[in-house]
């Protein structure tokens, strides 16, 4: 079970809503579980005599004289664990936001969403393995959603790293946007990381961005860069950054448009996250619907859509699916994430209906909170009004973790091993 506080939450509402709600964390503990990397990873390889499986990707090993493992990411260490359970690794190294042992890997315990000199330390391993790789050896990358901020090797100071970073998620910077300056301020982003070794290069690939484009995904580290140095400049004017010291680095950046020694798959995404969702539904009994995995938008304002919509969806005993990544203009200084926004929005849409209503960031972690998402329905505005709590408030300190708190209906995962963006999970009784 991958929802630490399962039981409590199934059971913190009245009878006529324990049923679906316990299937909606049933449904998400399911997608999470099938969506962890270790679990993707250990079906899709496999070891033939000389050859290696992964996915539809032959290789024969026969061909490289080294075989090195990298990886940097919130789900990099699932993944190592399991492909290092069948192929034998020359060297690795991982970065990771996750606690775990590996059989022959460094790991270095990254910081997240902010870098630090433990990332610098980690990132400078990694180049060193690059650099020493020749035209016969094999880098297996192993890349996840936080590999922009694990995998740092900045051209300004970090402090200044970091302070554009903030500046650009507090004005409510989509993720696109975001990678587009990290790769233009780094000297390792953009494909500048493939660029230094003439080995060559399979990146196995979790994408954490709408429609996968692998150039954005951790800033695209193995990746050809189609943006420009021009592009990022009118991003930062766009939200009015005034960092004089990335104003002057993006003057002299050159972007990587071509790489010759380089494949990138995708092993794992928001679709497939959502087709689970819906196999499970469907296996549970309920009509099921993926409606899109391609969410975005403010996320107060998505969730109160949400609610509105899962009120006049005609059909009963529902699963309705979303799935995407919406953005926060932070204002407050609270503690919360994108899906407890979506949730507590959506909460006064849905008071006295027969709608249970889940939003999760996957990776188990939502915003600066411990929690990864939250639960609510139709009894819920009610209990909240019960404790005196007025939602426009929370929601204007960016407060929702503390609401769900005190309502007992934040879901506790820790980190799952995986980032594949967010899942919205609505059930019609």
């Amino acid at each position: 079970m991958m929802i630490e506080n399962f039981e409590s939450l199934a059971e913190n509402t009245s009878r006529e809503f324990f049923e679906i709600r316990k299937d909606l964390l049933e449904i998400l503990d399911y997608v999470l579980e099938e969506m962890n990397s270790y679990n993707l990873l250990k079906k899709i390889t496999r070891k033939e005599g000389e050859k290696i499986y992964i996915g539809e990707e032959k290789i024969d090993i026969r061909k490289y004289k080294r075989i090195f493992l990298t990886g940097f990411g919130k789900a990099s260490g699932s993944m190592a664990k399991a492909i290092e359970e069948i192929i034998d690794f020359d060297e690795e190294c991982i970065i990771t936001t996750e606690d775990i042992n590996l059989k022959k890997a460094i790991v270095f315990k990254g910081t997240h969403p902010w870098p630090s000199e433990i990332n610098l330390k980690a990132t400078e391993k990694i180049i060193d393995i690059f650099e020493r790789a020749n035209e016969d050896d094999l880098i297996i990358v192993l890349i996840s959603g936080g590999g922009s901020s694990l995998l740092c090797k900045p051209k300004i100071s970090l402090e200044g790293m970091i302070e554009i970073t903030e500046e650009l998620m507090k004005k409510g910077c989509t993720i696109e946007e975001l990678n587009v300056v990290r790769k233009h301020l780094s000297h390792v982003k953009g494909g500048k990381l493939a660029k230094m070794t003439k080995a060559s290069i399979l990146s196995l690939i979790i994408s954490d961005i709408i429609g996968n484009p692998v150039e954005l995904i951790a800033s695209g580290p193995t990746s050809p860069d189609s943006s420009s140095a021009k592009e990022a400049m009118k991003i930062i004017e766009k939200y009015g950054i005034k960092n004089k010291e990335a104003i002057e680095a993006l003057k002299k950046d050159e972007k990587i448009s071509k790489l010759e020694n380089v494949k990138n798959i995708i092993v794992a995404d928001n679709e497939m996250a959502c087709k689970k969702a819906l196999e499970k539904a469907v296996e549970k009994g309920y009509y099921g619907k993926i409606f899109t995995n391609r969410l975005k938008g403010e996320a107060r304002a998505v969730g109160k859509d949400l609610g509105k919509f899962a009120k006049i969806y005609p059909r009963n005993r529902a699963i309705l699916i979303f799935g995407g990544e919406t953005t926060v203009k932070v204002k407050g200084n609270g503690t919360g994430g994108r899906n407890q926004e979506i949730v507590l929005s959506a909460i006064e849409e849905i008071k006295d209906e027969e709608i249970a209503f889940i939003s999760f960031g996957t990776d188990g972690i939502d915003g600066n909170s411990p929690a990864g998402g939250a639960i609510a329905d139709g009894n819920s505005y009610g209990k909240a009004m019960e404790k005196k709590l007025i939602i426009e408030e929370f929601l204007e300190e960016n407060n929702s973790y503390e609401f769900f708190r005190i309502l007992g209906d934040v879901i506790i995962t820790g980190y799952t091993g995986t980032n594949v963006m967010d899942i919205q999970l609505i059930g019609k009784i």
